[in-house]
């Protein structure tokens, strides 16, 4: 077993909402004690600045390149997580010095892993300064480098929390989360490890309802509810080579785009997407070890009530079951922060951060850019009790 160290997680994720801040305590193997955890929501202008970002990225061709404005964008970004952190800290009496370490996964403005191009913005050293505690950033190009996709990343930290999930939840388990693009993790009997992206999550929701309504997503799945399931529709998603192919790869923004406005009703759109997201899921269950008999499911699609309907009901047909993490007791909205917080340590100790199973990856590999602290900004408090579960 290694030092078990406390550790920041912070993710922002293709949805790009906002900030999910999470602690936990863990030796990036078998202990994972998670603590309390904070959402920071981007307001408008950031999220419009972020999607410009998305347009000056795509002529990046070497992935330190920072063309244009993006410069200045990765610094805003790197002060709106150090904010962040600083609001985390103070709500839960926290010092700098109580936390060991961030894992920082930044915004990711272009994923081209078939050219072996990511690009994650997020000034890891610029993020130490301002926190006053070490940073470990940049978790997905070592992987590339080792012919992996650069995605999914999480798949060890759900191999951890599998290990502690009740006993009355069958095996095989797999763990869904449906962000902006949805990836699923199985864990077999045997702990075998198998994970891979599975299709547009609440991406192309949220662009379809942003388009027609200016809203940034289809809160509790309202407007998805009022609609109806358009077939042509769902096939035509589903007839794309990337459910075909036998060559798992990992999920740009750009690989999937919504109906064109108009050509369907907004209710019947928002529907149909909603079915895609769950069926996306479903279809590539073919490839993994064995059929699921769990799914735990993580991320803002676990909220959307249409989504888990769909989701429930396509399982049930294979005789598996469909759960929000929170029935499992984690926490599925802080998932993925903590899986950075996990990885972080597991980087600080040189353990493997991917997989042949789970990115395609030549062999284990770990990863990430180590940044150390600097002298702390932020005043001194009273160290708090903090319970960890």
């Amino acid at each position: 077993m290694g030092k078990v160290r406390t550790a920041i997680g912070l993710m922002s994720g293709t949805s790009m909402d906002g900030i999910d801040v999470a602690l936990l305590r863990t030796d990036g193997e078998s202990v994972v004690e998670r603590g309390p955890s904070l959402y920071v929501p981007y307001d408008d202008a950031l999220r419009r600045r972020w999607k410009k970002a998305l347009g000056t990225a795509r002529t990046i061709v070497d992935r330190r390149q920072r063309p244009g404005d993006l410069a200045q964008a990765e610094r805003v970004l790197t002060l709106c997580h150090a904010a962040a952190v600083k609001s985390f800290l103070a709500r839960n009496d926290l010092l700098p010095r109580d936390v060991d370490v961030i894992g920082f996964h930044g915004q990711t403005v272009l994923h081209r892993p078939d050219d072996g191009l990511t690009v994650q913005i997020g000034d890891g050293p610029l993020l130490a300064e301002e926190t006053g505690i070490d940073v470990v950033y940049d978790m997905r190009a070592n992987d590339m480098v080792h012919g992996g996709q650069g995605a999914p990343l999480i798949p060890v930290y759900h191999a951890a929390l599998c290990a502690i999930l009740p006993g009355e939840f069958t095996a095989p388990v797999v763990f869904v989360n449906i962000g902006g693009i949805s990836n699923l993790t199985y864990v077999g009997q045997d702990g075998q490890l198998t994970a891979f992206d599975s299709g547009p999550g609440n991406m192309l929701i949220d662009q379809w309802i942003e388009a027609h309504t200016g809203h940034a997503y289809d809160r509790n799945g309202e407007t998805a509810s009022q609609g109806r399931v358009v077939p042509s529709l769902v096939n035509r998603y589903l007839d794309s080579p990337f459910f075909s192919t036998n060559l798992r790869r990992s999920l740009d923004r750009s690989d999937f785009r919504p109906p064109v406005k108009g050509e369907v009703a907004l209710e019947d759109g928002a529907r149909t997407l909603a079915h895609v997201t769950a069926a996306s899921i479903l279809k590539l269950t073919g490839y993994l070890p064995q059929r699921p008999k769990t799914y735990v499911v993580c991320g803002g699609g676990r909220l959307n009530p249409v989504i888990m309907g769909e989701f429930s009901a396509l399982a049930a047909k294979d005789g598996a079951r469909v759960i929000a993490a929170e029935t499992a007791g984690f926490d599925g909205g802080s998932m993925e922060a903590e899986a950075w917080a996990f990885l972080a340590v597991r980087s600080l100790d040189g353990l493997p951060l991917t997989f042949p199973g789970t990115t395609g990856t030549t062999v284990a590999v770990s990863g990430g850019v180590f940044a150390a602290k600097a002298s702390p900004l932020l005043p001194e408090r009273k160290k708090g009790k903090i319970t960890f579960t």
